[in-house]
């Protein structure tokens, strides 16, 4: 069975609307995009390229897929990490709109989320990935079907935009598993969901 990795970029206060570009993500009149780039760094570039090629297929959010499926197919250097997984890799695009997807390999999910995920895992030998795609992500988690989380976080705060976990996110624990800090501050860590939350008190005994 494969294993369904995520990797997502966000700010101090949990925002991951449109890192890549002004224009990547506007939605609600968001005006902020673009708010990774002064950050990136040899180091985060080099995190990302190691997730990218443990890749062995794509699982996307219709947000996400539209931008990749935009930019990606164009870029055509086969020495590209990046295009030349997700050109040439299967990808799945959870949408109950689209119907005729252009990009070359993409399969459209639009059933039974928790059954066609977990069917992608089962016949997937490596690493299926979801990049972006934050409210797939909280679905994900809620479904207790995300096995790792790889979380980028930069030194921002933006005060407004797309959260990744809003009130009514589904309580889970998770367990960290590695990472470190940029030279940029870019805090790169990775966590397993490990279940439900833990819960105790600090309160002390009545014969302290």
């Amino acid at each position: 069975m494969g294993k369904l990795v995520s990797t997502l970029f966000v700010t101090l206060d949990g925002v991951y609307q449109g890192p890549g570009g002004p224009g990547e993500d506007t939605r609600d009149g968001f005006t902020q995009g673009g708010w990774s780039f002064p950050l990136g760094d040899d180091d985060s570039g080099r995190f990302v390229t190691g997730v990218f090629e443990r890749a062995d297929a794509f699982l996307l959010g219709r947000r996400t897929y539209d931008i990749f499926a935009a930019y990606w197919p164009r870029v055509t250097d086969p020495a590209n990490p990046f295009a030349s997984r997700l050109n040439t890799l299967p990808k799945y695009v959870v949408s109950a709109t689209l119907q005729d997807p252009a990009w070359s390999g993409t399969t459209v999910l639009g059933g039974d989320l928790a059954k066609e995920v977990q069917a992608l895992k089962e016949r997937t030998d490596g690493e299926l990935q979801v990049h972006g795609s934050g409210a797939l992500v909280r679905s994900l988690i809620g479904l207790r079907l995300l096995d790792t989380l790889h979380l980028l976080t930069f030194p921002v705060v933006l005060g407004s935009g797309r959260r990744l976990f809003p009130d009514g996110t589904a309580p889970t624990r998770f367990r960290h598993t590695g990472g470190h800090v940029t030279g940029s501050g870019v805090s790169l860590q990775t966590y397993d969901l490990a279940g439900d939350p833990e819960y105790g008190s600090y309160d002390l005994p009545e014969d302290a």
